[in-house]
């Protein structure tokens, strides 16, 4: 697997969340994905770009490009410094918020996946890694 193109964006605000989303289309569209397909990135890229900012106190996004042979695919890695997830099998659970969200977010971002990772430290923060395979 070989990255093909990085992008970083920066995570402290509502503002930035949006900026990210349309980052991140531009990136699925620039990819071939279907629009099926981009709409599931950009709404996991969303909510995760959010969960970082909210809960996270801010940080980055980086968007790599892949190829895998003839598949294309995007990662999006979200890195905060906040106070990182405590029980992250708990977090992925549908209804589970320490917010006044709904709880969907983690759980629902890694059912849009292909492939979906969360490394986190209690005091440290948080990364999580979401990818999509083109198809």
């Amino acid at each position: 697997m070989v990255a093909t193109g990085c992008e970083t964006v920066p995570l402290r605000s509502g503002e930035d969340v949006v900026i990210a989303r349309q980052v991140v289309r531009r990136w699925a569209l620039e990819t071939g994905f279907s629009l099926v397909d981009q709409t599931k990135v950009v709404t996991a890229a969303s909510e995760l770009a959010r969960n970082t900012v909210t809960h996270g106190a801010g940080g980055k996004l980086t968007i790599e490009g892949l190829q895998n042979g003839h598949r294309k695919g995007l990662r999006l890695i979200f890195e905060d410094q906040g106070p990182g997830i405590p029980d992250v099998n708990r977090a992925l659970q549908d209804g589970y918020t320490t917010g006044t969200g709904l709880g969907l977010g983690l759980g629902g971002s890694k059912r849009l996946a292909s492939e979906f990772e969360v490394r986190t430290q209690v005091g440290q923060g948080t990364q999580v890694i979401f990818t999509r395979w083109k198809g």
